[in-house]
């Protein structure tokens, strides 16, 4: 019996068609500028595992690079091209795939796309929600070419994620009502914890994201796990690569992030 899953694409469509605008695109563009800052994407090919709504992929056209994605979820690849008509007409070369990372049929059409491998694989809090995230990190880097670049975002370690763990399971098992009733439980209590965290206005989101679906994003989304800045470097660093960048989380619980070379 497979496990209960979050219904990411359902949360990003609801995203796009009630939060996404040109501001957020921006606020995207900022991050993802800030992100990659050393790494030269014009001209680069580069593929986003679990592209969501599809913003990193219409960040990294719009930089120069050649785009492609792959994700799980059937509804992602509408939202990326109803989002894509809208802000991005550099992207419509993008190759997309529904699969998962873990299997190998995906797996062997996105390589086929780029046969050498890619300049850049990147994947924003993704992997640790695939229910096998080494293997799933082990079969992303495996896609990055010679010289190429692994960029991920991984949830932190924090003496918290094993509640949060047992949250996101009661959620994703719960009925649409009780799910609501949830989200809106949450607000607050996110909100009062990100503040007192932070000393920011949480409403003032970062990456082109909204605070509400964020929270909903954060509370359903199971399979979830996490690790430990060390524990990410180093088993990536078995995989063939240097850790070229580090940003650590905005507040405990959130997503470190990684910028590897392979070597």
């Amino acid at each position: 019996m497979s496990q209960p899953a979050f219904d990411f694409g359902q949360n990003w469509k609801e995203f796009s068609e009630h939060a996404l605008d040109p501001v957020h695109y921006a606020q995207a563009k900022a991050h993802f500028a800030d992100l990659m800052q050393r790494i030269p994407l014009e001209g680069m090919t580069f593929l986003d595992v679990g592209f969501g709504q599809g913003l990193s992929l219409l960040c990294a056209a719009a930089a120069g690079a050649r785009a492609h994605g792959l994700d799980i979820n059937p509804k992602c690849r509408e939202v990326f091209l109803a989002n894509a008509s809208q802000l991005e007409s550099s992207v419509a070369d993008a190759k997309i795939v529904v699969g998962s990372v873990l299997d190998a049929e995906p797996l062997a059409t996105v390589r086929a796309w780029a046969p050498g491998g890619y300049d850049v694989v990147h994947s924003w809090g993704v992997l640790h929600h695939t229910g096998a995230m080494w293997k799933a990190i082990e079969n992303a880097a495996s896609l990055v070419g010679h010289d190429g670049y692994l960029v991920l975002a991984i949830y932190n370690r924090h003496w918290t994620s094993p509640l949060w763990t047992i949250i996101k399971r009661v959620y994703v098992a719960s009925p649409k009502p009780v799910q609501q009733m949830l989200n809106w439980l949450f607000v607050p209590v996110i909100y009062l914890a990100k503040l007192a965290s932070t000393r920011r206005n949480p409403l003032r989101m970062e990456r082109g994201m909204d605070f509400f679906y964020n929270v909903v994003d954060w509370i359903g989304g199971y399979p979830y796990e996490y690790a430990s800045r060390r524990e990410i470097e180093q088993f990536v660093a078995k995989l063939g690569f240097v850790a070229e960048r580090f940003v650590p989380a905005i507040v405990p619980i959130g997503c470190n992030e990684f910028v590897f070379r392979r070597t």
